[in-house]
């Protein structure tokens, strides 16, 4: 079958690899319908390896690269494994992208984002730019109805928004200030929103990513090379300022502003995934009594993220900006999302 491998950093290839090997209890082969492009493989892409093993294999996975990439992704179960129960033949997922080994302190308490052996699917584990993928049951989780197979492909994407959102312990009537305008800025405007916040700010500099996140009810898109961002959005809260911020890029300077825009006793969410380290003065927060928190992936919010997909108060089809193939993929979509980042969020991939 057809799959997209990760040799090194811009070294992507297609190329034909066997199917996944026979079922081990507890799994299920999912035939993939569409897989998004995440920010996470972009960073691999330019910079990487980042989180793919490269010399180590994955103590769970026993994997290391080459790697089959893509976490995002909707699948269609088309065998079960033994001891597999919650799942038929038939049935639509999408899957949760987290391996982990459900022993140690942190899956112990329900936060395996957090296990000591954290794998990842397309990079510790081949992933879903293929055609049919293994995966565990407890990865899995149902589409109904009203979720198609392309949004099924922003659940995990989303799921690390609506996981940001609690990190930062949004409550009814909150300001929030989002930084950054790409899928995961736009899903955790959406969610900030479904969360009950009453204004949601966001931070931009592409014109067309400004455009939809006011059409996704923004209460204000700003572009810090046209207005002070801080003084801005504390001149529309009488001073005060946003109660959460959330950064959302993945550089040192919107990780510093995430920290100085929150308000005295507020809390920036830190969720971008970044290349380089950056200088911080610990004295703001220290004075204001600030706090930062981190967020990375999710830990159980699948069934609240595609609860919100369907009932409409997260949309995740105009975030799709582009739909290819897997012989596309460098192309019209690593390429694509480097040279005209400006114009796209989600470029989603469809499994042949």
């Amino acid at each position: 079958m057809k799959a997209v491998r990760w040799h090194g950093a811009k070294d992507i290839r297609i190329e034909d690899v066997p199917e996944p090997p026979p079922l081990r209890p507890g799994e299920l082969k999912l035939e993939i319908l569409w897989t998004g492009i995440c920010g996470s493989d972009l960073h691999e892409y330019n910079a990487g390896p980042i989180f793919i093993p490269v010399e180590t294999p994955h103590p769970l996975s026993g994997l290391k690269a080459p790697v089959i990439l893509g976490h995002e992704f909707s699948g269609k179960v088309v065998e079960v494994g033994e001891g597999v129960t919650k799942f038929k033949v038939g049935d639509r997922v999408a899957a949760d992208a987290c391996e982990v080994d459900w022993t140690c302190p942190a899956c112990r308490e329900g936060r395996y984002n957090r296990c000591d052996q954290l794998g990842f699917n397309g990079l510790h584990r081949n992933g879903s730019l293929t055609k049919y993928m293994n995966v565990w049951e407890y990865m899995c989780y149902k589409l109904p109805d009203e979720v198609s197979d392309e949004a099924g492909a922003l659940v995990e994407a989303i799921s690390c928004a609506v996981h940001a959102v609690r990190r930062g312990r949004i409550l009814e009537g909150e300001t929030v200030a989002v930084l950054g305008a790409g899928p995961i800025g736009l899903s955790c405007l959406q969610a900030a929103r479904a969360a009950g916040a009453r204004q949601v700010f966001v931070t931009e500099l592409a014109a067309a990513r400004k455009e939809f996140a006011k059409n996704l009810g923004a209460t204000a898109v700003l572009d810090p090379t046209e207005v002070d961002v801080k003084k801005e959005i504390y001149d529309m809260t009488d001073g005060i300022g946003p109660d959460v911020t959330i950064e959302a890029i993945g550089t040192p300077a919107t990780g510093k502003q995430a920290v100085e825009l929150v308000k005295k006793g507020g809390t920036a969410v830190i969720m971008g995934i970044f290349e380089e380290p950056g200088p911080f003065h610990f004295n703001e927060v220290v004075f204001f009594e600030k706090q930062i928190v981190g967020s990375i992936a999710y830990a159980g919010e699948y069934p609240a993220t595609i609860a919100l997909l369907a009932d409409g108060r997260i949309q995740a089809d105009p975030m799709i900006t582009g739909r290819i193939t897997l012989d596309e993929i460098v192309e019209k979509g690593f390429d694509e999302l480097n040279t005209n980042k400006e114009r796209n969020i989600k470029i989603i991939v469809k499994s042949e």
